[in-house]
């Protein structure tokens, strides 16, 4: 009975870290399909599995979440984690599914330097959830969120000029 409250000391970072692979992968996948704007069902067929499999991690963790007794770190904050980095291939899968229910036709070159960011980011988040193992990693980890965070800016910047570009220049639908 004991031995099933016990955690395996690696449970809840292999879920962290798969998670944030299926993420990187997901991100990956969403920028191929701007690049390459072809073929964009399967292309988003393809995002909703990494999407499905990333949930699938979650629910795991989750379950484990509330069986376990000792976890490596305070529930909340697992539960969180784990919310948050799913958050991030959802709010990508939602994206890609939009792409397709509103034709869009053509990608701006905004939307794929927004791309980049975000690959970019979901690596450095990739970087921050493998250094969580090792408690004497902390610049590492905190270095990749400073990362992070400058990357959040490039995006919300790049978002900006391009609100600004569509509603600003003749020749662009803002509508579209």
């Amino acid at each position: 009975m004991l031995q099933k409250l016990m955690p395996k000391s690696d449970d809840f970072f292999d879920d962290f870290e798969k998670q944030t692979a299926a993420t990187v992968e997901g991100t990956k996948l969403f920028r191929a399909l701007l690049e390459d704007f072809t073929d964009v069902p399967a292309k988003v067929k393809a995002i909703k599995d990494v999407e499905h499999r990333a949930d699938d991690i979650t629910h795991r963790a989750f379950e484990r979440l509330h069986t376990q007794f000792i976890t490596p770190f305070d529930r909340s904050e697992i539960h969180r984690l784990l919310a948050r980095i799913d958050d991030v291939l959802d709010l990508t899968d939602a994206a890609s599914e939009r792409l397709g229910l509103y034709q869009i036709g053509s990608i701006i070159p905004e939307a794929r330097e927004l791309a980049e960011v975000l690959v970019a980011a979901s690596e450095r988040m990739q970087e921050a959830v493998r250094g969580l193992r090792n408690v004497h990693n902390a610049a590492h980890i905190f270095e990749a969120c400073k990362q992070i965070n400058v990357l959040e800016n490039q995006g919300d910047t790049l978002l900006r000029r391009a609100l600004a570009k569509l509603f600003n220049s003749s020749g662009f639908d803002p509508l579209t």
